[in-house]
């Protein structure tokens, strides 16, 4: 019974009630009144003291603020740093170029230079040498083995070409194929026909190499997506990203058109290089 009275007591401690009344001291009228609990006191003043916290924290963490407190760099005084340190290490790479050219100097003045002993009668004798009696003409297994090269590096490597790196490439635009990739024709790409204004967008993710008017094919964008891979996007009539922009795969590049003097009507001239050399498109992506 005396515990249970206890406990009583205690809860009737945290929720009795009591008033704050706010009076004029000079009329005693009884301007503001409120009642209270020890739980009411004690909650809120713990959630307004979190809120404090919290907010703290946020101010802390999300503004410049961060910087007075011991240990925290600012993020130029971090960047100057960074500077200075590479500063400081090409000025101690030029002093000790510098302490070796000395040296060098040194050792020349004082006569430490050691003499390096060669066969004279050789340079002599190569200086001698008649180039009319030398055997320069190429032998016949030699001359076929040259044509059979220059056969490989004009023809094969463009048909057989394949992408050094594993990539998935999206089509820059879905439409039928005008003229296909032809060694013969020298046309090293694909042409799609569009109807002028459609988006055309990025074969994969890179950074635009070159994103400007040109005479022959109008407004022309290239992509350079890494590893010796680019792509070339020709005859559009609106270029949205600029040369030094980074887009994702599939990211919207251009409109179709058919600006440019080489241009029969509104398409797309794309192009895949890869290691300066053309590659065909059709073999990588599906353009239907």
């Amino acid at each position: 019974m005396v515990k249970n009275k206890l406990k009583k007591n205690k809860s009737n401690k945290w929720l009795s009630q009591f008033r704050l009344v706010i009076l004029n001291e000079e009329t005693f009228e009884e301007r503001f009144a409120m009642r209270l609990t020890r739980l009411n006191v004690f909650v809120v003043g713990s959630l307004f003291a979190i809120f404090l916290v919290g907010i703290t924290i946020l101010i802390i963490s999300y503004t410049p603020l961060k910087e007075y407190i011991p240990g925290h760099a600012s993020l130029a005084l971090q960047k100057r740093a960074v500077a200075l340190g590479f500063k400081t290490d090409s000025l101690a790479t030029a002093v000790n170029m510098n302490d070796q050219y000395i040296k060098s100097v040194k050792r020349v003045l004082r006569g430490d230079v050691s003499a390096e002993n060669f066969n004279k009668d050789s340079i002599i004798a190569a200086a001698e040498l008649d180039i009319s009696e030398i055997q320069l003409s190429p032998s016949k297994e030699d001359s076929l083995l040259r044509v059979k090269v220059e056969k490989e590096d004009k023809y094969n490597l463009f048909e057989r070409a394949t992408l050094g790196v594993d990539l998935v490439l999206f089509p820059p635009a879905i439409g039928p194929v005008s003229s296909d990739f032809s060694i013969e024709d020298k046309h090293y790409a694909v042409d799609i026909v569009l109807s002028s204004g459609t988006p055309i967008k990025a074969t994969a993710a890179g950074r635009v190499l070159f994103s400007e008017w040109t005479y022959e094919t109008g407004y022309v964008i290239i992509i350079d997506h890494g590893n010796s891979l680019l792509s070339v996007y020709k005859h559009n009539s609106l270029l949205t990203k600029a040369q030094g922009d980074f887009v994702s795969a599939g990211e919207v590049i251009a409109m179709s058109g058919g600006s440019g003097e080489l241009s029969s009507g509104p398409h797309l001239h794309f192009e895949l290089w890869n290691n300066r050399y053309p590659i065909n498109p059709s073999e990588f992506i599906d353009f239907k």
